[in-house]
């Protein structure tokens, strides 16, 4: 089904108003999401709404959030997101980022007792917005086996960098440090496809491409999937991501990170509170001129762009591109929904009492 972005954002600030959230969360909540649909990360987008209602219904997220900041310096803070929806509770944390950069030249802040957050890029675009390059990284429930084991330690914990640039967009680095994310299994779950080699390892530690394999015991491989292949490299990626998004914030990490399922129990007497994040903001022009720099990132885009390629059909892609042209196409044509997600939205409709999706374009 091809919905309207207009159409499809209306629906989603609903549901999260009938939750309880004020106008302004909502229709943030709801950006936060649609940038994700918008981009082509459907794994992130509006099939993530009923997981975020499940949780709410377990009173494990607080949709009147008492937002506010812990302990700060002049260029860093750590976030108290009074389990608040991350989607609200992450730009807060980047927007301090932003305000700090823009008096000292850059500002780091950790954030706990929060929940999942949406796509990492949304938060650090943020900052691109401002002639700033933006960070931010997320630790998740533990999906992920680290290297030689078979129990789940990590979660999928992604990062992003993104760039300013001149004529070109900017140059935005999204991705899990797993070998690939939780919500590729759900797509393939949905579509009833088996998933690559080297994405997970049955509970024995053997690969499979089962998706529903994390439900019978296994686990998602970190980046590069076995040692061979530099698997110890995701795993230290990750680790990263997890020190500085909950070790640092006080949020939990490891395997105690609660889990984004509604239908299983966070872990009992957890170290830290909720999930945990890691935003900042970096002023360019801290650096060299703003101007300079985003006409070097041309020539850098240029450059690549124009590489000799293996085969001449295809050429290299710049990261964020891909996200960038499913934009411009789903503003313009619709968003394109599989049947299972438009039957789980419109079984929130039933439920919350508002108007069904249906097929507007």
């Amino acid at each position: 089904m091809l919905i309207s972005e207009p159409a499809l954002r209306a629906f989603t600030q609903n549901i999260f108003i009938a939750m309880g959230c004020s106008q302004a969360h909502a229709a943030l909540a709801a950006d936060v999401l649609l940038k994700s649909d918008l981009r082509g990360i459907d794994s992130h987008g509006v099939a993530r709404l009923s997981g975020y209602t499940r949780l709410w219904e377990k009173q494990r997220i607080n949709t009147n959030p008492d937002i506010k900041i812990v302990h700060e310096t002049a260029t860093t803070a750590t976030v108290d997101g009074d389990a608040g929806l991350g989607l609200v509770v992450a730009p807060f944390a980047m927007q301090i980022a932003i305000e700090k950069a823009e008096k000292y030249g850059s500002g780091w802040v950790s954030v706990r007792n929060s929940n999942h957050f949406g796509i990492a890029g949304y938060h650090s675009l943020m900052a691109v917005e401002k002639d700033m390059i933006g960070f931010a990284m997320t630790n998740a429930s533990p999906l992920v086996a680290p290297t030689f084991s078979n129990e789940r330690l990590l979660g999928t914990n992604p990062m992003c960098y993104a760039f300013p640039a001149g004529k070109y967009p900017p140059v935005i680095i999204d991705m899990a440090t797993s070998a690939a994310a939780n919500g590729k299994l759900e797509i393939a779950q949905r579509s009833g496809k088996q998933v690559p080699e080297g994405w997970i390892q049955d509970k024995q530690g053997n690969y499979t491409t089962d998706p529903h394999a994390l439900k019978t015991g296994g686990a998602l491989l970190p980046l590069g999937s076995d040692r061979e292949h530099g698997s110890h490299k995701g795993f230290g990626l990750s680790a990263t991501v997890d020190i500085l998004s909950g070790v640092l914030s006080g949020a939990n990490y490891g395997p105690w990170v609660p889990p984004f399922v509604a239908f299983l129990e966070p872990p009992v007497n957890p170290p830290g509170k909720g999930l945990g994040h890691f935003v900042g903001a970096m002023r360019v022009d801290g650096f060299r001129p703003a101007d300079e720099f985003k006409a070097d990132m041309d020539n850098w885009i240029s450059r690549f762009k124009s590489s000799t390629t293996i085969d001449p059909a295809q050429k290299v892609i710049i990261p964020g591109e891909p996200e960038l042209e499913a934009e411009t196409d789903r503003i313009k044509n619709g968003i394109p929904l599989v049947d299972a997600v438009v039957n789980d939205l419109n079984e929130l409709a039933v439920k919350f009492k508002i108007e069904p999706l249906s097929f507007s374009f």
